[in-house]
């Protein structure tokens, strides 16, 4: 230090500004982080994407608001697939004889009828492939003055999993195909070919969903 000159002091009042700004920063970033985690936690969709699995309602949903429930499916892990099992109530439904066969029946501004599929197959699904499960809720519509069952006006709910469960549009099918057992189990016989699009709305239920 050379003679006159002061010895150098340390600014204490800088130490505390950088110290009173410094502090609230970490804790303001700490604050947001903690925020984020709890919007996740708190956000299923986001944090747990909706699985295949447990016991799940199915209902069918019309044009009008209409909700009705008709059964629940069940999902068992099995390998690399998840198998189901569809239980309808039957309590919610009507029979009717059409063509020499008894359909169970929900009424309304048309008669929806459910057509069990009538082939072996594995029953089973992924989140990408719920073509056994299409299958397995295939349906009918016809008006309430007509008596018979025309198989070729069959409903096709194409299905896809969303954040909050399975969601299936109804889509116009000629359910006389599948009258004779396929060659093979290994894939479902109705794909994206074999069914057309159509306005939901033309249809009394034309929407199902499984949650």
């Amino acid at each position: 230090m050379r003679p006159g000159t002061k010895p150098a002091t340390t600014d204490q009042s800088m130490h505390v500004l950088s110290g009173a700004v410094m502090m609230p920063a970490l804790s303001l970033h700490k604050m947001f982080r903690m925020l984020a985690l709890a919007v996740l936690a708190g956000a299923p969709g986001l944090a747990h994407p909706w699985d295949l699995s447990g016991t799940r309602a199915i209902t069918l949903e019309g044009r009008d608001g209409t909700v009705v429930p008709i059964g629940t499916v069940s999902f068992h892990p099995q390998g690399a697939r998840t198998a189901f099992k569809v239980h309808l109530d039957h309590e919610r439904f009507k029979d009717f004889f059409l063509s020499m066969r008894e359909f169970k029946c929900l009424e309304g501004p048309e008669v929806l009828c459910h057509v069990p599929y009538p082939h072996r197959n594995p029953a089973t699904v992924t989140r990408e492939d719920l073509g056994w499960l299409e299958h397995a809720l295939l349906f009918l519509h016809k008006s309430p003055a007509e008596f018979g069952a025309r198989l070729w006006n069959g409903v096709y709910y194409r299905m896809r999993v969303t954040a909050d469960g399975i969601v299936g549009t109804a889509q116009a099918v000629d359910l006389n195909l599948i009258g004779a057992p396929p060659e093979s189990d290994a894939r479902p016989p109705y794909g994206t070919a074999d069914t057309i699009d159509i306005d939901p709305a033309s249809r009394w239920l034309g929407t199902l969903k499984i949650r």
